[in-house]
């Protein structure tokens, strides 16, 4: 096959996004873990289902980095998952010394790949992931957005008897319990949402989107989301593998749009196959400007934890 993805964490995240991909036929896949054999296990069984589904896809594990060579993308969800009560920049510490060996060895043999990162906290993982790459800015993104504006369709879909198909939602700003989900854009069928919803069930499902991941958390107990977050990252693979030049809510790197600089955020970006090709500017209210720049403090203040 043309393309190669490696995929850095073979838990339930990683091997489940080796799942979705190894499904839509466009890469050869490489699962990568410190764990010893469960990559190469996690691999071989899916390799196995291949012949079922009829699609002619190369899926390999192990522990070195060194079969992850060339890779167009790497994705990255290795790292500690929240448990009941954390908050995603819980895991700032941790996880920021498992995302920087991670890119070290991953970019030693693929230089010219692009990021796609999923470790929490997702937008200074994906801010420390191009630094320590020392690659241009557009060769790394983060999946976020477009999991939590899944979770607000499903929401709005539930909650009005529709179909998902129909519900459009946009979840920008940082991955946290600060996101900030733009009603006045999102839609059904082109009807606004604060025009189909009564004020407190609109807001019941604002509220319910930014704890959506906790309230996963909550109720597994020893891990968290991999099904949605998995099939996130796989259409991001996808669109710059295809170079659809499509258009979702994700992590990248602010240079001064919104008004903010030097950090990753959650924007509406068009992904190509050179990554992330051009950051769309939304006209904001007030209200809706002060939501980004109170998510986007929070983002600020965890990277300067980083000490770069």
């Amino acid at each position: 096959m043309d393309y190669k993805v490696s995929i850095i964490g073979a838990g339930m995240t990683g091997s489940t996004t080796a799942h979705w991909l190894a499904d839509k036929e466009i890469a050869d896949i490489v699962l990568v873990d410190i764990v010893e054999g469960m990559p190469q296990g996690k691999a071989l069984d899916l390799l196995e289902a291949m012949p079922v589904i009829g699609k002619d896809v190369n899926i390999i594990g192990g522990n070195e980095y060194q079969i992850t060579s060339d890779s167009d993308i790497v994705v990255i969800t290795a790292g500690l998952p929240r448990k009941p009560g954390m908050s995603r920049d819980d895991l700032l510490a941790a996880n920021a010394q498992i995302i920087r060996e991670a890119t070290q060895n991953a970019i030693r043999y693929s230089p010219e790949a692009i990021f796609v990162v999923l470790t929490n906290p997702l937008d200074v993982m994906a801010y420390l992931t191009m630094k320590v790459a020392g690659i241009p800015a557009q060769r790394v993104v983060g999946q976020a957005g477009i999991l939590d504006s899944a979770r607000m369709r499903a929401f709005v879909a539930m909650e009005l008897g529709v179909s998902v198909e129909n519900v459009h939602c946009y979840v920008l700003g940082g991955h946290g319990d600060e996101m900030v989900p733009l009603t006045r854009q999102s839609n059904v069928a082109g009807v606004p949402l604060n025009e189909i919803l009564p004020a407190d069930r609109l807001a019941a499902i604002v509220e319910r989107t930014r704890k959506g991941g906790g309230e996963i958390v909550s109720l597994l107990k020893t891990g968290s989301a991999f099904y949605a977050p998995a099939i996130a990252v796989a259409q991001m693979v996808e669109a710059i593998l295809k170079d659809k030049h499509l258009i979702v809510p994700a992590a990248a790197y602010l240079n001064g749009e919104y008004g903010m600089q030097g950090i990753f955020f959650g924007v509406p970006v068009q992904l190509g196959r050179t990554g992330v090709e051009k950051i769309i500017e939304y006209q904001l209210t007030d209200e809706e400007m002060a939501a980004f720049s109170k998510s986007a403090q929070g983002v600020k203040e965890n990277i300067a934890k980083l000490n770069l």
